[in-house]
């Protein structure tokens, strides 16, 4: 019998349309000889399956079943192509869980949790993984320009907490420059996290559980035109992304080590991709992303390749991992 698949993709996020672009490459390259493969689009409004013809058959969210045509559709597995909220942060993971369907993703609790940049750097550092000096801001404090640089220095950067996919970034050079910057912060959230710049090579590193194993993927470079890996960075091409990375031995089995034990630690499941800074031999964390881009550009598909693991592989690997909690 072949399995069937729900694949969740949009959101209630600025990630929307990335995630309809994700979640139609799984749909495209997930095997259809083994699982019937169903797009939903979850949006504020409606969460629906959109056939090839583009005809919509709404999702019953008490049980989270499809009525078609053709009967009532009971889904096996969700995989989850949902970039930012309700897929990253824990708001489907625990749907999910309390329907007791299996998804690709990791748990409610790591979601919740790695989607928040400032508890998982805080939860990590004790296991001995570095990150950036940091000042937290949330809605309504008082803003005092002079304690944020004497803390973070300049220049620094001014990021909304629990956003994905560089929105709400800023790179601030000036004290001057520091409201305005935290004024765009507050559009994607009401807390900030502004951090010291650190100066050297940034890497993306990918840990995904493949065939029951923590797998760590080739290590990608990335090198930005942009003054940071911004959002026309990341998705408008003005980035460089080499995988593998120009980095030495040890600072290979440093970040490796890092992402892994980053992994393992938070208990993870399903797709990431964390991304490092070093300061010398020294990988600094900046954050970890639970539902990393899937498009064919996206960096964790391009690792996957290097690795000798094709996408439907990758994709079909991720559904048998979640079957096993069943």
């Amino acid at each position: 019998m072949k399995k069937n698949i729900a694949i969740i993709m949009g959101g209630y996020s600025s990630e929307y349309k990335i995630s309809l672009k994700s979640g139609g490459v799984v749909y495209t390259y997930l095997d259809k000889d083994k699982f019937n493969a169903y797009p939903i689009h979850i949006s504020k409004d409606k969460w629906v399956h959109i056939n090839e013809n583009q005809d919509e058959y709404p999702i019953n969210r008490n049980d989270f079943t499809l009525d078609m045509p053709t009967g009532k559709v009971v889904f096996d597995c969700v995989f989850n192509a949902i970039h930012g909220t309700p897929g990253e942060d824990g708001l489907m993971q625990g749907y999910f869980k309390l329907m007791g369907i299996p998804q690709t993703s990791c748990d409610y609790y790591q979601a919740a949790l790695t989607f928040n940049k400032r508890d998982l750097l805080s939860v990590l550092k004790p296991y001995g993984i570095k990150s950036a000096i940091s000042y937290y801001l949330n809605l309504g404090d008082p803003i005092n320009e002079d304690e944020i640089v004497k803390k973070v220095g300049l220049p620094c950067f001014v990021k909304a907490n629990k956003a994905g996919s560089s929105f709400g970034i800023s790179k601030v050079y000036s004290k001057e420059d520091l409201s305005e910057a935290i004024t765009k912060a507050y559009k994607e959230d009401d807390e900030i996290i502004i951090e010291s710049f650190l100066d050297g090579t940034e890497v993306s590193v990918g840990v995904i559980t493949y065939k029951g194993e923590t797998k760590v993927l080739p290590i990608t470079e990335i090198v930005t035109e942009n003054d940071f890996f911004d959002y026309e960075a990341k998705y408008e091409g003005k980035s460089k992304e080499i995988t593998p990375a120009r980095i030495s031995k040890e600072q290979e089995k440093k970040v490796t080590e890092a992402a892994k034990r980053a992994y393992e630690v938070l208990k993870m499941k399903g797709f990431s991709r964390s991304e490092f800074i070093f300061v010398g031999d020294k990988p600094f964390m900046l954050e970890m992303n639970t539902t990393p881009g899937l498009t064919e550009e996206s960096i964790l598909p391009q690792q996957a390749r290097a690795a000798g693991i094709s996408l439907p592989e990758l994709f079909e690997s991720a559904i048998m991992e979640a079957l096993k909690e069943k």
